[in-house]
């Protein structure tokens, strides 16, 4: 096992490593940058290394600097958290070059998936259905007029390098092909330095739901079950919950068994998740693979009485998994409290919490790494906390998430517990009636 792990992060998920670390009597470095020197991560690390300035590009993402950090700290694994490097197959390179273990797939692996037209190919070949689409990159505006001529309409463009919903447009007819290619072009190439484009039949009513699954390096494989994640905003997700309404266990065990198809295909290490559009007929697609532990794996802990975190350090210790299936035991719901408005289309509300008080009680969950008087940059992501609801059943869950949500108190910034509350009492949500589109009628009051 590892002496001391050098988590390469911030926030609520390098807290949320330190916190394992410390149970498994792992020693912990936290890096830093100037703007997150008061962070509760720098805080309860064992040692804290200030790796650079505000801006992402001169630190989280400054391998020169983060791998300066693991050497002079001695550390001897590195555990990315997701984000930032997290799915960097160069980074993991240098570490394992540096004799340092990142806590993840290997390079080859990250590259296998990293690319989705690359995954695509990967998964017809492993047998995972995916969406009927464009073999390869659209080539120009020609290209993609006649493409979506044969699949047709709706279709969507996505960038092969995308992520977050960047470079992806939905078009429904033939006028708008042009507009749609260059706009997504455009925009793929200032979110990720790589315009490649590619074409999918548009699924409808689609829902959103992945499966957590986990590999060692001895070739052991198993799934722990679904998330539905279709509660989201421009592609971005703001509640995800296990096991998902719309699921049976039919379906479970097809997608699960898809799910390891997909790990397998790639002899997969590590946790990870592989991401399905559901259609309103429940045939499932293969969208992508996060090589990474995610913001919602809390979810899937909580269900299944299961430690991910730890898990992924002894597979990359070269511990062996239990490979079997895992099933929700429970129903768990998280919401993502991000410094956001959304009574103004949720603009970042970055600055200083005044107030704070943080829920409590049986079933409930809060990962974060804020407390009062901690100001909230605008450099990084908004999301500040991960509520967490735990229950024997769904409607218990969302009962119990609604009253932690009224009992959660945070001045000084705007944050999204507004939106929380009124979408616990909304009648469609309550009732699983929801898609990927559910936030495109939500009215908030």
């Amino acid at each position: 096992m590892f002496k001391k792990i050098l988590i390469a992060n911030r926030g609520e998920i390098a807290l949320r490593v330190i916190r394992t670390c410390r149970e498994m009597g792992i020693k912990t470095v936290a890096v830093y940058s100037t703007a997150d020197k008061d962070s509760l991560h720098v805080k309860f690390a064992d040692e804290a290394v200030c790796i650079g300035k505000p801006a992402s590009a001169d630190s989280y993402l400054n391998m020169a600097h983060i791998m300066a950090a693991a050497e002079i700290t001695n550390a001897d694994a590195i555990h990315p958290g997701y984000g930032f490097l997290a799915e960097n197959s160069k980074f993991a390179k240098i570490c394992s070059d540096h004799g340092i273990k990142f806590i993840g797939p290997t390079p080859d692996m990250i590259n296998a998936m990293g690319d989705k037209v690359t995954a695509k190919e990967t998964m017809i070949k492993a047998g995972v259905p995916v969406v009927p689409g464009v073999e390869g990159l659209l080539q120009d505006v020609a290209h993609a007029i006649r493409s979506a001529s044969e699949i047709g309409y709706p279709v969507i463009l996505k960038a092969t390098a995308g992520g977050g919903g960047k470079g992806m447009r939905v078009v429904s007819q033939e006028a708008d092909i042009e507009k749609a290619f260059e706009n997504a072009k455009t925009e793929a190439a200032a979110s990720f330095k790589n315009d490649g484009i590619y074409m999918e039949k548009f699924v409808e009513e689609p829902r959103h739901i992945e499966i957590q699954i986990a590999g060692d390096q001895y070739g052991n494989i198993c799934h722990l079950s679904e998330r539905d994640c279709s509660i989201q905003r421009r592609h971005q997700k703001l509640v995800e919950e296990s096991p998902s309404p719309f699921m049976t266990d039919e379906l479970r065990q097809r997608m699960g068994d898809a799910a390891i198809k997909a790990a397998q295909a790639i002899n997969y290490e590590s946790v990870g998740t592989i991401e399905f559009l559901v259609d309103k007929h429940r045939n499932f697609y293969f969208m992508e693979m996060n090589t990474r532990i995610q913001v919602e794996h809390c979810v899937t802990e909580e269900v299944i009485n299961y430690d991910l975190i730890k898990e992924q350090i002894k597979i990359a210790a070269g511990e062996k998994i239990v490979g079997k299936e895992y099933f929700p035991q429970m129903h768990a719901i998280e919401c993502r409290i991000n410094a956001e408005d959304p009574y103004n289309d949720f603009r970042p509300s970055p600055g200083k919490i005044t107030v704070l008080h943080t829920p409590g009680g049986h079933g409930v969950r809060v990962d974060s790494h804020v407390y009062a008087g901690y100001v909230i940059p605008p450099y990084y992501d908004s999301m500040i906390a991960k509520l967490i609801a735990v229950a024997q059943t769904r409607d218990e869950a969302i009962d119990t998430m609604h009253r932690a949500l009224s009992e959660y108190v945070i001045e000084g910034v705007k944050t999204t517990i507004p939106f929380h509350l009124q979408l616990m009492k909304n009648e469609d949500f309550r009732k699983g009636n929801f898609t990927t589109k559910f936030l495109e009628t939500f009215t908030l009051k």
